[in-house]
C-alpha cells in the first residue's frame, strides 16, 4: 500500500483539470476541517488573508502606566498603545490522489468510499501541516550529501547516511561529527521540510535552555524554561508543548523517581510541572519542549485553497479513474517571540524516533 509520502511524491499531474472545483464555502469547510485535525492546530490562532505576503498587526498597551494623582495638575503623561507588524509569507503546497472507478465498485463502502478517502486525506493535510507549522526549515531543500572536504555554516542541512540532518555549529572540512548536528528527518523529507521555515527554527532567537548532555529529565528545565520567560507572559495561559512520547517519559522519569527514592510525587506534577498543563503535540521532536501560550502562534492561510476533482476528462474516462487534487498555501508566525521558551536536546528514556 502507497505510503502518503509516495501519494506525494507519485501524483499525476493535474494542470488539465478543469471541473469539480469547490465553492469558496466548501473550501473554507475543507481548511476549518484540517484546523480540526490535531489538538495544537484547534489550539493556535488562524488567520486568512487573501495576499500571499504582507503584515500582522499587533497591538499592545505596556505596562506600569499608573501614576499619582495630584489635585488640580498634570504632569503631561499619557499612556498610548503600542502597535507592531509581524510578517508573513505564504508559500504553496498540494496533495494529489486518484482512485479506479473499480476501486469504488468493488469495495464495502461503494460510492461512500469518493467521501472517505476524501476525509482521510483532509486529516492527513492537517497532520502535514502541523508538521511544517512545527519542523519546516527551508534549507533542508537545499541538503546535498555530506562532503568531508567542504565547509558548513550553523543551519546548514545535510543527508547523510539516509538521514537529513542540521549543523548545530559551523563545520570545518573534516570527518562527520554527529555531536555538531542534529537529525530533522529521513534524506527523502528534504522535499517536504524544506517547504517553509517552522516555528522550532524561528524559535532559535527565542529563550533556549539546552539541555546536551543530560542523563534524564529534571523538575529543574521547567523552572529554568519560565524563569527565561518576562514575568508578565507567565499570565496563566502558559502551555507546555510536548510530544505524546515525552509527556510519557516525564511520567516514567517521576515514577522511577518515587521507586528509588520512595515518597510521593503530587499527581499535578505528571501532567502540570511548574502547576503549567501540558498538551501533547504528535509533530513535536521527542528532544524538544515548547513553553508559551498556544495563541501566540498562528497560522496563515489565504483564500485560494482549492480542491479539484476531475472524473471527466479524456484521461480519466480512459483510465475510468477519479483524479483530485488540493491546493493551498500557508505560513507560520509568531506574535510575540519573548513570550516563548524552549527546551532543546532532551535525553531519550525510551528508544522512539522524532
Amino acid at each position: 500500500m502507497a505510503t502518503n509520502k509516495q501519494i506525494i511524491k507519485d501524483a499525476i499531474t493535474t494542470e488539465s483539470v478543469s471541473h469539480g472545483l469547490l465553492s469558496p464555502y466548501q473550501a473554507k469547510k475543507f481548511l476549518q476541517q484540517t484546523f480540526e485535525a490535531t489538538p495544537f492546530q484547534q489550539a493556535i490562532r488562524h488567520v486568512t488573508r487573501t495576499e500571499k505576503s504582507g503584515e500582522i498587526d499587533k497591538i499592545g498597551i505596556g505596562h506600569r502606566l499608573l501614576r499619582p494623582k495630584v489635585e488640580n495638575a498634570f504632569d503631561g503623561v499619557t499612556a498610548s498603545p503600542k502597535f507592531g507588524v509581524v510578517k508573513y509569507s505564504c508559500e504553496a503546497t498540494r496533495l494529489d490522489w486518484d482512485i479506479t472507478n473499480e476501486t469504488l465498485r468493488q469495495n464495502i463502502e461503494g460510492e461512500n468510499m469518493d467521501t472517505v478517502v476524501t476525509n482521510l486525506m483532509t486529516k492527513q493535510v492537517g497532520v502535514d501541516s502541523e508538521d511544517l507549522l512545527l519542523n519546516g526549515d527551508e534549507k533542508a531543500s537545499e541538503a546535498e550529501a555530506f562532503s568531508s572536504t567542504s565547509t558548513y555554516a550553523a543551519g546548514d542541512c545535510v543527508t547523510e547516511a539516509g538521514g537529513l540532518y542540521r549543523f548545530l555549529k559551523a563545520h570545518a572540512a573534516g570527518t562527520w561529527n554527529e555531536a555538531e548536528v542534529e537529525k530533522i528527518g529521513d534524506a527523502t523529507d528534504k522535499v517536504f521540510l524544506g517547504q517553509n521555515d517552522g516555528i522550532i527554527k524561528t524559535l532559535n532567537d527565542s529563550h533556549i535552555i539546552d539541555v546536551s548532555g543530560a542523563k534524564e529529565m529534571e523538575l529543574e528545565m521547567f523552572y529554568n524554561a519560565v524563569a527565561a520567560m518576562p514575568n508578565r507572559f507567565n499570565d496563566g495561559t502558559l502551555r507546555w508543548m510536548m510530544s505524546p512520547t515525552r509527556q510519557q517519559q516525564w511520567e516514567l522519569f517521576l515514577l522511577n523517581k518515587v521507586i528509588d527514592a520512595g515518597g510521593v510525587v503530587p499527581e499535578s506534577l505528571y501532567k502540570s510541572p511548574v502547576g503549567i498543563p501540558s498538551m501533547g503535540v504528535p509533530m513535536m521532536p521527542n528532544d524538544t519542549i515548547i513553553l508559551s501560550n498556544p495563541k501566540n502562534f498562528l497560522q496563515v492561510n489565504t483564500y485560494t485553497m482549492k480542491i479539484k476533482k476531475d472524473e471527466t476528462s479524456v484521461e480519466a474516462i480512459r483510465k475510468d479513474k477519479r483524479f483530485y487534487v488540493v491546493h493551498f498555501d500557508f505560513d507560520a508566525i509568531i506574535e510575540e517571540i519573548e513570550a516563548t521558551s524552549i527546551i532543546k536536546n532532551l535525553p531519550l528514556i525510551l528508544q522512539g524516533t522524532n
